[in-house]
Protein backbone atom coordinates (compact mmCIF):
# COMPACT_ATOMS: atom_id res chain seq x y z
CA UNK A 1 0.00 0.00 0.00
CA UNK A 2 1.30 3.74 -0.84
CA UNK A 3 2.39 5.35 2.40
CA UNK A 4 3.65 8.79 1.76
CA UNK A 5 5.87 8.17 4.92
CA UNK A 6 7.91 5.44 3.02
CA UNK A 7 8.74 7.88 0.07
CA UNK A 8 9.47 10.73 1.33
CA UNK A 9 12.94 11.37 1.68
CA UNK A 10 14.49 11.01 5.81
CA UNK A 11 16.53 14.66 5.19
CA UNK A 12 13.08 15.80 3.94
CA UNK A 13 11.31 14.82 6.62
CA UNK A 14 13.71 15.76 9.29
CA UNK A 15 13.84 19.19 7.75
CA UNK A 16 12.59 22.31 9.49
CA UNK A 17 11.68 24.83 6.77
CA UNK A 18 12.74 28.29 6.60
CA UNK A 19 10.11 30.74 8.36
CA UNK A 20 9.74 34.15 6.59
CA UNK A 21 8.60 37.50 7.88
CA UNK A 22 5.40 37.18 6.00
CA UNK A 23 5.03 33.47 7.50
CA UNK A 24 5.40 35.14 10.95
CA UNK A 25 2.94 37.36 10.83
CA UNK A 26 -0.16 37.06 8.54
CA UNK A 27 -2.58 40.06 9.08
CA UNK A 28 -2.84 43.36 8.24
CA UNK A 29 -0.78 46.00 10.10
CA UNK A 30 0.07 49.54 9.91
CA UNK A 31 3.76 49.55 9.63
CA UNK A 32 6.15 46.89 8.85
CA UNK A 33 9.55 46.87 9.96
CA UNK A 34 10.16 43.02 10.28
CA UNK A 35 11.13 41.83 6.80
CA UNK A 36 13.95 44.73 6.04
CA UNK A 37 12.58 45.94 3.42
CA UNK A 38 12.31 49.20 0.87
CA UNK A 39 10.20 51.44 3.38
CA UNK A 40 9.23 53.33 0.19
CA UNK A 41 6.01 52.32 -1.79
CA UNK A 42 6.50 51.19 -5.28
CA UNK A 43 4.14 48.49 -5.34
CA UNK A 44 6.71 46.04 -5.70
CA UNK A 45 8.68 47.10 -2.18
CA UNK A 46 7.35 44.23 -0.21
CA UNK A 47 8.18 40.51 -0.46
CA UNK A 48 5.16 38.96 -2.13
CA UNK A 49 2.92 36.67 -0.84
CA UNK A 50 4.61 33.29 -0.09
CA UNK A 51 1.89 31.35 -0.31
CA UNK A 52 -0.03 32.87 -2.90
CA UNK A 53 -3.72 32.76 -1.01
CA UNK A 54 -5.76 34.92 -3.13
CA UNK A 55 -4.09 33.03 -6.41
CA UNK A 56 -5.14 30.27 -5.21
CA UNK A 57 -8.75 31.14 -4.58
CA UNK A 58 -9.15 32.02 -8.03
CA UNK A 59 -7.42 28.52 -9.29
CA UNK A 60 -9.22 26.74 -6.59
CA UNK A 61 -12.67 27.88 -8.02
CA UNK A 62 -11.59 27.26 -11.41
CA UNK A 63 -10.25 23.56 -11.21
CA UNK A 64 -13.15 22.50 -8.38
CA UNK A 65 -10.30 21.48 -5.55
CA UNK A 66 -9.48 22.73 -2.48
CA UNK A 67 -6.86 25.43 -2.04
CA UNK A 68 -4.92 22.82 0.09
CA UNK A 69 -4.81 20.79 -2.97
CA UNK A 70 -2.71 23.54 -4.58
CA UNK A 71 0.72 24.34 -4.96
CA UNK A 72 2.05 27.21 -7.06
CA UNK A 73 5.29 27.18 -8.88
CA UNK A 74 7.52 29.53 -11.01
CA UNK A 75 6.40 27.39 -13.78
CA UNK A 76 5.74 23.34 -13.97
CA UNK A 77 9.57 22.83 -14.26
CA UNK A 78 9.81 24.29 -10.56
CA UNK A 79 7.47 21.53 -9.44
CA UNK A 80 8.82 18.45 -10.94
CA UNK A 81 12.42 19.77 -9.82
CA UNK A 82 11.00 19.81 -6.58
CA UNK A 83 9.41 16.19 -6.79
CA UNK A 84 12.59 14.78 -7.55
CA UNK A 85 13.86 16.73 -4.30
CA UNK A 86 11.41 15.63 -1.98
CA UNK A 87 10.83 11.84 -3.14
CA UNK A 88 13.86 10.42 -4.61
CA UNK A 89 16.47 9.45 -2.88
CA UNK A 90 19.99 10.13 -5.27
CA UNK A 91 21.55 6.87 -6.34
CA UNK A 92 18.77 5.01 -4.63
CA UNK A 93 15.38 5.66 -6.15
CA UNK A 94 14.41 5.80 -9.89
CA UNK A 95 12.26 7.59 -12.06
CA UNK A 96 9.99 6.39 -15.00
CA UNK A 97 8.83 8.03 -18.07
CA UNK A 98 7.23 6.90 -21.48
CA UNK A 99 9.31 7.66 -24.35
CA UNK A 100 9.34 10.04 -26.49
CA UNK A 101 7.83 12.45 -23.95
CA UNK A 102 8.96 16.10 -22.45
CA UNK A 103 12.61 16.37 -22.00
CA UNK A 104 12.45 17.79 -18.48
CA UNK A 105 11.93 15.01 -16.55
CA UNK A 106 15.34 13.28 -17.86
CA UNK A 107 17.15 17.06 -17.22
CA UNK A 108 15.62 16.99 -13.67
CA UNK A 109 16.84 13.51 -13.01
CA UNK A 110 20.35 13.92 -13.82
CA UNK A 111 20.44 16.97 -12.22
CA UNK A 112 18.74 15.34 -8.92
CA UNK A 113 21.39 12.39 -9.94
CA UNK A 114 18.18 10.05 -9.98
CA UNK A 115 18.25 7.16 -12.47
CA UNK A 116 15.27 8.25 -15.29
CA UNK A 117 13.95 5.00 -16.86
CA UNK A 118 12.60 5.68 -19.93
CA UNK A 119 9.71 2.91 -21.21
CA UNK A 120 8.87 2.86 -24.53
CA UNK A 121 5.87 3.90 -25.85
CA UNK A 122 3.78 1.01 -28.49
CA UNK A 123 2.60 1.43 -31.39
CA UNK A 124 0.98 4.83 -32.82
CA UNK A 125 1.93 6.01 -29.17
CA UNK A 126 -0.07 4.12 -26.78
CA UNK A 127 1.09 2.93 -22.69
CA UNK A 128 2.55 -0.34 -23.10
CA UNK A 129 0.58 -3.30 -21.17
CA UNK A 130 0.31 -2.45 -17.31
CA UNK A 131 2.05 -5.86 -16.97
CA UNK A 132 4.99 -4.47 -19.07
CA UNK A 133 5.52 -1.41 -16.64
CA UNK A 134 4.95 -3.10 -13.69
CA UNK A 135 7.87 -5.65 -14.80
CA UNK A 136 9.92 -2.84 -15.73
CA UNK A 137 9.59 -0.64 -12.05
CA UNK A 138 11.84 -2.07 -9.32
CA UNK A 139 12.01 1.12 -7.17
CA UNK A 140 9.73 3.75 -5.63
CA UNK A 141 10.09 7.52 -6.94
CA UNK A 142 8.37 9.04 -9.54
CA UNK A 143 6.56 8.13 -12.54
CA UNK A 144 5.42 10.46 -14.95
CA UNK A 145 3.22 10.12 -17.17
CA UNK A 146 2.55 13.46 -20.21
CA UNK A 147 -1.20 13.69 -21.19
CA UNK A 148 -2.08 14.72 -23.80
CA UNK A 149 1.94 13.70 -24.37
CA UNK A 150 4.27 15.73 -25.98
CA UNK A 151 6.18 16.31 -28.31
CA UNK A 152 3.02 13.31 -30.06
CA UNK A 153 -0.54 15.17 -28.69
CA UNK A 154 -2.16 11.92 -28.05
CA UNK A 155 -3.96 11.39 -24.59
CA UNK A 156 -3.66 7.92 -21.96
CA UNK A 157 -6.82 6.09 -20.91
CA UNK A 158 -7.64 7.19 -17.12
CA UNK A 159 -8.97 3.78 -16.45
CA UNK A 160 -5.05 3.11 -17.63
CA UNK A 161 -3.46 5.94 -15.56
CA UNK A 162 -5.79 4.61 -12.41
CA UNK A 163 -4.44 1.19 -12.65
CA UNK A 164 -0.76 1.79 -12.58
CA UNK A 165 -1.37 4.52 -9.56
CA UNK A 166 -3.61 1.47 -7.54
CA UNK A 167 -0.54 -0.64 -8.27
CA UNK A 168 2.94 1.92 -7.92
CA UNK A 169 4.21 2.71 -4.21
CA UNK A 170 5.96 5.82 -5.79
CA UNK A 171 4.00 9.07 -7.17
CA UNK A 172 2.37 8.71 -10.74
CA UNK A 173 2.86 12.27 -11.37
CA UNK A 174 0.37 12.85 -13.95
CA UNK A 175 1.43 16.19 -16.36
CA UNK A 176 -1.51 18.13 -18.31
CA UNK A 177 0.42 21.08 -19.33
CA UNK A 178 -2.43 20.42 -22.35
CA UNK A 179 -4.86 19.21 -21.19
CA UNK A 180 -7.11 22.57 -21.79
CA UNK A 181 -7.43 21.42 -25.42
CA UNK A 182 -8.22 17.63 -24.85
CA UNK A 183 -11.55 16.72 -25.58
CA UNK A 184 -11.00 13.84 -22.94
CA UNK A 185 -11.48 14.66 -18.91
CA UNK A 186 -8.51 15.07 -16.64
CA UNK A 187 -6.84 12.82 -14.26
CA UNK A 188 -8.23 15.39 -11.41
CA UNK A 189 -11.19 12.88 -10.87
CA UNK A 190 -8.78 10.30 -10.10
CA UNK A 191 -7.63 11.85 -6.93
CA UNK A 192 -10.05 10.63 -4.14
CA UNK A 193 -9.53 6.93 -5.68
CA UNK A 194 -5.66 7.88 -5.96
CA UNK A 195 -3.55 9.42 -3.19
CA UNK A 196 -0.48 8.94 -4.79
CA UNK A 197 -1.34 11.12 -7.85
CA UNK A 198 0.17 14.36 -8.56
CA UNK A 199 -1.33 16.79 -11.39
CA UNK A 200 0.97 19.09 -12.87
CA UNK A 201 -0.99 22.25 -14.87
CA UNK A 202 0.05 25.28 -16.42
CA UNK A 203 -1.54 28.81 -17.10
CA UNK A 204 1.41 29.05 -19.84
CA UNK A 205 -0.45 27.21 -22.39
CA UNK A 206 -4.07 27.48 -23.01
CA UNK A 207 -4.33 30.64 -20.54
CA UNK A 208 -1.99 32.45 -22.38
CA UNK A 209 0.33 33.48 -19.41
CA UNK A 210 4.02 31.49 -20.40
CA UNK A 211 5.90 34.71 -19.62
CA UNK A 212 4.64 34.92 -15.85
CA UNK A 213 6.13 31.31 -15.16
CA UNK A 214 2.93 30.03 -13.43
CA UNK A 215 2.62 26.24 -12.46
CA UNK A 216 0.08 24.78 -10.86
CA UNK A 217 0.26 21.61 -8.39
CA UNK A 218 -2.96 19.77 -7.73
CA UNK A 219 -2.67 16.69 -5.24
CA UNK A 220 -3.19 15.80 -2.02
CA UNK A 221 -2.56 18.52 1.16
CA UNK A 222 0.03 16.02 2.43
CA UNK A 223 1.80 16.11 -0.75
CA UNK A 224 1.06 19.74 -1.26
CA UNK A 225 2.29 20.38 2.44
CA UNK A 226 6.12 18.55 1.48
CA UNK A 227 6.15 20.87 -1.36
CA UNK A 228 5.58 23.99 0.61
CA UNK A 229 8.19 23.14 2.96
CA UNK A 230 11.41 22.66 0.48
CA UNK A 231 10.20 25.17 -1.84
CA UNK A 232 12.08 29.10 -2.00
CA UNK A 233 10.17 30.80 0.25
CA UNK A 234 9.30 33.67 -2.30
CA UNK A 235 9.09 31.66 -5.56
CA UNK A 236 6.58 33.50 -7.56
CA UNK A 237 6.73 36.93 -7.21
CA UNK A 238 4.10 39.80 -6.93
CA UNK A 239 3.86 40.91 -10.60
CA UNK A 240 2.79 37.31 -11.84
CA UNK A 241 0.46 36.95 -8.93
CA UNK A 242 -0.88 40.32 -9.78
CA UNK A 243 -1.52 39.62 -13.37
CA UNK A 244 -2.13 35.87 -13.27
CA UNK A 245 -5.31 36.89 -11.08
CA UNK A 246 -5.90 39.67 -13.57
CA UNK A 247 -5.68 37.58 -16.55
CA UNK A 248 -8.24 34.62 -15.39
CA UNK A 249 -10.71 37.32 -14.32
CA UNK A 250 -11.34 37.11 -18.18
CA UNK A 251 -12.72 33.31 -18.19
CA UNK A 252 -14.73 33.96 -21.44
CA UNK A 253 -11.78 35.34 -23.54
CA UNK A 254 -9.71 32.95 -22.67
CA UNK A 255 -12.39 29.76 -23.60
CA UNK A 256 -12.83 31.11 -27.19
CA UNK A 257 -8.96 31.38 -27.82
CA UNK A 258 -9.08 27.77 -26.64
CA UNK A 259 -12.31 26.91 -28.71
CA UNK A 260 -10.26 28.78 -32.18
CA UNK A 261 -7.12 26.82 -31.33
CA UNK A 262 -9.16 23.73 -31.95
CA UNK A 263 -10.79 24.32 -34.07
CA UNK A 264 -7.37 25.62 -36.31
CA UNK A 265 -6.02 22.40 -35.23
CA UNK A 266 -8.57 20.35 -36.93
CA UNK A 267 -7.72 22.94 -40.03
CA UNK A 268 -4.41 22.82 -40.05
CA UNK A 269 -4.16 18.60 -39.83
CA UNK A 270 -6.57 18.19 -43.05
CA UNK A 271 -4.26 20.82 -44.98
CA UNK A 272 -1.02 18.84 -43.92
CA UNK A 273 -2.57 16.24 -44.48
CA UNK A 274 -2.70 17.09 -48.31
CA UNK A 275 0.85 17.83 -48.60
CA UNK A 276 2.78 15.23 -50.70
CA UNK A 277 5.66 15.84 -48.52
CA UNK A 278 3.96 14.93 -45.42
CA UNK A 279 4.07 11.11 -45.03
CA UNK A 280 2.10 10.97 -41.72
CA UNK A 281 0.05 13.31 -39.42
CA UNK A 282 -0.59 11.87 -35.80
CA UNK A 283 -3.84 12.87 -33.81
CA UNK A 284 -3.62 15.53 -31.61
CA UNK A 285 -5.45 16.83 -28.22
CA UNK A 286 -3.05 19.74 -27.65
CA UNK A 287 -2.17 22.84 -28.98
CA UNK A 288 0.42 21.44 -31.28
CA UNK A 289 0.53 18.49 -34.04
CA UNK A 290 3.22 16.25 -34.72
CA UNK A 291 3.65 15.58 -38.45
CA UNK A 292 6.61 13.34 -40.14
CA UNK A 293 7.52 14.89 -43.22
CA UNK A 294 9.77 12.67 -46.43
CA UNK A 295 12.65 15.45 -46.15
CA UNK A 296 12.02 16.60 -42.57
CA UNK A 297 15.64 18.64 -42.35
CA UNK A 298 15.49 20.16 -44.98
CA UNK A 299 11.82 21.48 -44.60
CA UNK A 300 12.96 22.92 -41.35
CA UNK A 301 15.99 24.52 -42.54
CA UNK A 302 14.07 25.92 -45.45
CA UNK A 303 10.84 27.42 -43.09
CA UNK A 304 13.34 28.87 -40.79
CA UNK A 305 15.35 30.53 -43.10
CA UNK A 306 11.60 32.19 -44.10
CA UNK A 307 10.93 32.99 -40.25
CA UNK A 308 8.95 30.19 -39.90
CA UNK A 309 10.26 28.53 -36.75
CA UNK A 310 8.89 25.33 -35.75
CA UNK A 311 10.11 22.52 -33.12
CA UNK A 312 12.44 19.72 -35.07
CA UNK A 313 11.58 16.23 -33.03
CA UNK A 314 13.83 13.98 -35.41
CA UNK A 315 15.63 13.02 -33.02
CA UNK A 316 12.93 11.38 -31.03
CA UNK A 317 10.75 10.48 -33.90
CA UNK A 318 12.51 10.20 -37.21
CA UNK A 319 10.83 12.77 -39.60
CA UNK A 320 8.81 13.93 -36.93
CA UNK A 321 8.44 18.01 -36.95
CA UNK A 322 6.45 19.53 -33.94
CA UNK A 323 4.16 22.50 -35.22
CA UNK A 324 2.33 24.94 -32.45
CA UNK A 325 -1.26 25.95 -33.57
CA UNK A 326 -0.90 29.71 -34.49
CA UNK A 327 -3.69 32.25 -35.83
CA UNK A 328 -5.76 31.48 -38.79
CA UNK A 329 -3.48 33.78 -40.64
CA UNK A 330 -0.26 32.42 -39.55
CA UNK A 331 -1.40 29.06 -39.81
CA UNK A 332 -2.58 29.58 -43.72
CA UNK A 333 0.84 31.50 -44.50
CA UNK A 334 2.49 27.64 -42.76
CA UNK A 335 0.67 26.15 -45.35
CA UNK A 336 0.84 28.20 -48.04
CA UNK A 337 5.11 28.35 -47.67
CA UNK A 338 4.93 24.79 -47.25
CA UNK A 339 3.12 24.25 -50.61
CA UNK A 340 5.50 26.61 -52.17
CA UNK A 341 8.63 24.25 -50.79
Amino acid sequence: MYNIEDIIRPNIKALKPYSSARDEFKGEAKIWLDANESPYESQVNRYPDPHHTALKEVISEMKDVSPDQLFIGNGSDEAIDLLFRAFCEPKVDKAYTFAPTYGMYDVSAQINNIELVKLPLGDDFQLPSIETILSSIDSKGLLFICSPNNPTGNVFPLAQIQEIASRFLGLVVVDEAYVDFSDVEGASTLLDACPNLVILQTLSKAYGMAGLRLGIVIASPEIIQVLHKIKAPYNVNTLSQIKGIELLENRELIQQQIDELKTERNKLAKDLQQLDIVTKVYPSQANFILAVFSNAEEIFQNLREQGIIIRNRTSQIPGGLRISIGTPLQNQTLIKTLRNI
